[in-house]
């Protein structure tokens, strides 16, 4: 059997010449295509797939350009994908310039645009539904182009990329459009075994050379120096990093400060500054938070950098009033239009997903046209549309990813740094980290070197997913289709791999246990007792904390208007005035709406208090006090101050574990003590050599269950998945019933349990507003966990509605347990009040300002939440039952939330 890259290299020697369509579609461009774009569309055009992986910004799309072309002139329908609402925007745009309204068609969530064009641009998703749905539209489908198809190593969506791979006729040629990839080889090869002859072209030359720097202070240094061809550090780059790394710890050890500021990083107005004396603008700095991101472009604003031209200026605030002119005057001021227009007008601009959609676009196109010199962007924007810049700035190599503070992988900063130089304009692109304590510059320069970007398959089968299937091919054959999924494909591969990883395992094991061997006694059983004592505690340790908070809640209950309190610790630390005690009624803990010092008006709630609280002080509240108002606020605050005066108010309490008699501390502890092993003078040696043997021991157990568990792990999934659908009564063996035809009609993460509350009639005597409110918690999912925030939801039905999803969850839950599986996440009241709100005709600014759980609710999450929750409802109205209320309730929802930024569409 030959490889894809000697199948390749025999058809460049076949069909070296270019064929009619190509010849046509080359003269389209006034530039010449590169060698891999040619090879591409010439393998397409002899009838392969192609899977191309290429740097970003080296003109990849061009080749699913040349798929669209050759679907017209064979008279054919192209559908080209891509993974996010933006990016089919964009394409569609792009499509419409050259070909015309007529010819070409949009359709994601947002957008139904022409979908019988014979060109269309759509979302993964939709594809997918198309084909699960048997969808007419497919008629005369030729070609499909999978843009950014590395999207599939997505672990939240990446399974749909598969299943359209997979059940995508046979007859349609696929062109997959892929970042850099180091297997690229191993997922061509699935491509040829699913889809058929696929030519696989890897291309890692950048069209535009990309040079590395490091900026240490206010100087900007090169990272690699070039030797008789060969890269090699900097040798100046190490030496002041050493320097700078040498300053600041002899500073430290004084205790004193002297010139310590020369070996921090730069703040961002000077490293913007800076970029622009080297004539480096216009870049991308790259912060991994939202907050930083708003954050440096205030820090711009307040040195004073203007980075823009009066005509600019003019063309600017030109197109920002012509894009936004649909949003309300209240909106806009909610959102604080013109200060973020003013920061437009200088050059400057932040991009990240909490942003309002219409903003995002603005600053895209803006930074797109030159107008917009520097850019604040979450990690996001690399994933996305195309927005390249002359140089990129990182300025850390870890980010939260959700669980932890993680390093940057080797892909993820190639990714990162691709976007800078631009094809075409610039004739180098420049990647500037920025020095901190502690960063190696070898470590950087380890990063910048290597190409490690292994693509890995995230595909799961799901309910949806299995009632489509059974329905379209019966269950024999639906688990031979995802036996042929590239994670099955990988999974095959790895079970060599993994038996030899175990077989070091249980060696070091063998040599662990000979280490921790003592000649007093039994160590193992020693170590038990230790590792018993150390839980037992840990245990104890969690009851005093919950002890606390109990105790922290009841204080708070006993608040009463005037009482002056102290927030002891977090962003709201200090004096404040109780204004409202804030008392729940429904017992979700008291809420107190309080004045503090600085003369803000905070709502504060258990997680603000790590101890109980006592008032210090008491004072009268003005019957008609005014929150809004800053002239009250400081009257009032000026009141506590008076009555204070210089009175020691003591310290703030502070949490303190007294430690608690326990007879099975007190046992364990006892026992330890007369241990024969207790008294080895290598004991703590020993000791540390049995954590290192229970640690490897945890892992080779994990790592013996996946071994066993490699083995057809996605059919035995399937085979779970159906047991439960047969039991819940949504299959009958290979027959689909009627509520499980419901079921395949509900696309979303959540899917067996919106169909089982569609079939209880959970929602069917509520309103359109308790309806989305309900709805809301199977798409929303909290950005971060905090269970001490318990979210606040629409009493009566609604909430009743809610509980009963809860219990609902758990029973599933329960099922899933049974039959040895976990996919069903609890659904997520958070957004539940503000999609009630909004869906009540409430302002956004009364919906962002109390936000989720008390937090202020971004704009862009806002709207992508409302989208997704609106798109579901749509979905719910589509498989409601017959004589069902729902099917209305959902449409009226839906109308009621679409207003305002809601109603926004971003198609241009």
């Amino acid at each position: 059997m030959t490889t894809p890259a000697e199948r390749y290299a025999a058809f460049r020697q076949k069909h070296g010449d270019d064929g009619g369509a190509l010849r046509s579609f080359r003269g389209l461009y006034d530039f010449e295509l590169d060698d891999f774009q040619l090879d591409a569309c010439r393998a397409l055009e002899a009838g392969d797939g192609v899977l191309v992986a290429a740097p970003t910004g080296s003109g990849k799309t061009v080749v699913g350009e040349f798929a669209v072309h050759l679907a017209l002139e064979q008279g054919r329908k192209c559908f080209y994908t891509t993974p996010i609402k933006a990016l089919s925007n964009q394409k569609y745009n792009d499509l419409v310039k050259r070909y015309g309204t007529a010819k070409v068609g949009l359709l994601t969530g947002d957008n139904s645009v022409n979908g019988e064009a014979p060109i269309v641009v759509m979302t993964t998703e939709v594809l997918r539904n198309m084909l699960y749905a048997g969808s007419p539209t497919l008629a005369g489908l030729g070609f499909a182009v999978m843009d950014e198809v590395h999207y599939l190593a997505d672990r939240f969506r990446g399974a749909v990329w598969e299943e359209v791979i997979i059940h995508l006729p046979e007859s349609v040629l696929l062109a997959a459009l892929s970042a850099t990839v180091s297997n690229a080889e191993e997922f061509g090869e699935w491509l040829g075994e699913v889809r058929g002859d696929t030519t696989v072209i890897v291309d890692e030359h950048r069209p535009v050379p990309l040079w590395q720097h490091m900026m240490v202070g206010n100087r900007i240094y090169d990272m690699f120096m070039s030797d008789d061809l060969t890269l090699r550090i900097n040798p100046t780059l190490m030496r002041v990093t050493r320097d700078a790394e040498r300053l600041t710890a002899g500073r430290r050890g004084r205790g004193g400060y002297g010139r310590v500021h020369r070996s921090r990083p730069p703040d961002r107005a000077q490293v913007i500054e800076k970029l622009d004396s080297e004539g480096l603008l216009p870049a991308i700095t790259f912060i991994f938070s939202r907050a930083g991101c708003t954050a440096a472009v205030q820090q711009c604003l307040h040195a004073g950098i203007r980075l823009t031209t009066d005509r600019e200026r003019h063309e600017i605030r030109q197109l920002v009033d012509e894009r936004t002119a649909h949003l309300p005057d209240e909106d806009l001021a909610v959102l604080g239009y013109l200060e973020w227009r003013d920061c437009l007008e200088r050059g400057l601009a932040a991009h990240h997903a909490g942003m309002l959609p219409a903003f995002k676009e603005v600053v895209e196109e803006l930074f797109t046209r030159g107008l917009v010199k520097a850019v604040f962007a979450t990690e996001t924007l690399a994933l996305g549309i195309n927005m390249p810049a002359r140089s990129v700035v990182i300025e850390k190599l870890d980010k939260w990813n959700g669980e932890t503070h993680a390093d940057l992988t080797p892909g993820e900063y190639t990714q990162l740094t691709g976007r800078a130089g631009r094809r075409g304009i610039d004739v180098e692109g420049h990647a500037v980290v920025l020095w901190q304590v502690g960063m190696d510059p070898l470590s950087v320069a380890g990063l910048a070197g290597t190409r490690t970007y292994p693509l890995r398959s995230s595909f799961q089968p799901s309910y949806n997913m299995a009632v489509n299937l059974v329905g379209q091919f019966g269950r024999e054959r639906a688990r031979t289709l995802l036996e042929e999924s590239f994670a099955q494909f990988q999974a095959d591969r790895a079970v060599v791999g993994l038996a030899k990883q175990l077989r070091k395992h249980e060696e070091a094991l063998e040599g662990y246990q000979e280490a921790m061997t003592c000649h007093l006694g039994d160590f193992p059983e020693y170590a038990a007792l230790r590792r018993r004592l150390a839980a037992r505690e840990a245990e104890l340790s969690k009851q005093r904390g919950a002890a606390r908070r109990a105790a922290a809640v009841r204080s708070l209950e006993a608040l009463q208007p005037g009482d002056v309190i102290r927030v002891p610790g977090g962003r709201r630390a200090g004096l404040a005035i109780v204004l409202d005690p804030g008392r729940n009624p429904r017992g979700h803990g008291p809420s107190p709406l309080v004045l503090t010092i600085g003369k803000q008006v905070k709502k504060l709630d258990p997680a603000d208090f790590p101890v109980p609280v006592e008032p210090l002080e008491k004072l009268r509240i003005p019957k008609n006090f005014n929150g809004r108002s800053p002239k009250e606020r400081a009257n009032l605050v000026s009141t506590l101050l008076a009555k204070i005066g210089d009175r020691d108010l003591g310290k703030p309490a502070r949490a303190r574990d007294h430690s608690i008699e326990d007879d099975e501390v007190n046992e364990l502890r006892r026992r330890i003590r007369q241990h024969p092993c207790h008294g080895c003078d290598e004991r703590e040696d020993h000791a540390r050599w049995a954590e290192r043997f229970y640690k490897l021991q945890r892992e080779t157990e994990g790592l013996r269950r996946r071994v066993e568990g490699r083995s057809h792990v996605i059919s035995r999934t399937f085979d779970r998945i159906c047991s439960v659908l047969e039991q819940l009564g949504y299959l009958e063996g290979e027959a689909v019933t009627d509520e499980g035809r419901r079921l395949g009609r509900l696309y979303t993460e959540l899917d067996l349990l919106t169909a089982e509350c569609l079939r209880g009639g959970l929602w069917e005597e509520l309103e359109p507003a308790e309806l989305a409110a309900c709805v809301s918690a199977l798409v929303f999912e909290s950005r971060q966990s905090d269970d001490a925030r318990r979210p606040k939801v629409p009493a009566g039905r609604a909430q009743d509605a809610l509980s009963s999803m809860i219990r609902l969850w758990g029973e599933l839950e329960g099922i899933e347990s049974d039959h040895g599986l976990s996919t069903i996440r609890e659904p997520d009241l958070g957004f539940a009040w503000a999609a009630f709100r909004w869906a009540k005709g409430h302002s956004l600014d009364a919906v962002l300002m109390e936000g989720v759980a008390g937090n202020e609710l971004a704009a862009g999450d806002f709207v992508r939440w409302i989208k997704q929750l609106m798109d579901l409802l749509g979905q719910l109205g589509n498989a409601a039952p017959e004589g069902s209320k729902i099917k209305q309730t959902a449409g009226k929802a839906m109308d009621a939330m679409r207003r305002g930024v809601v109603a926004y569409s971003s198609l241009t």
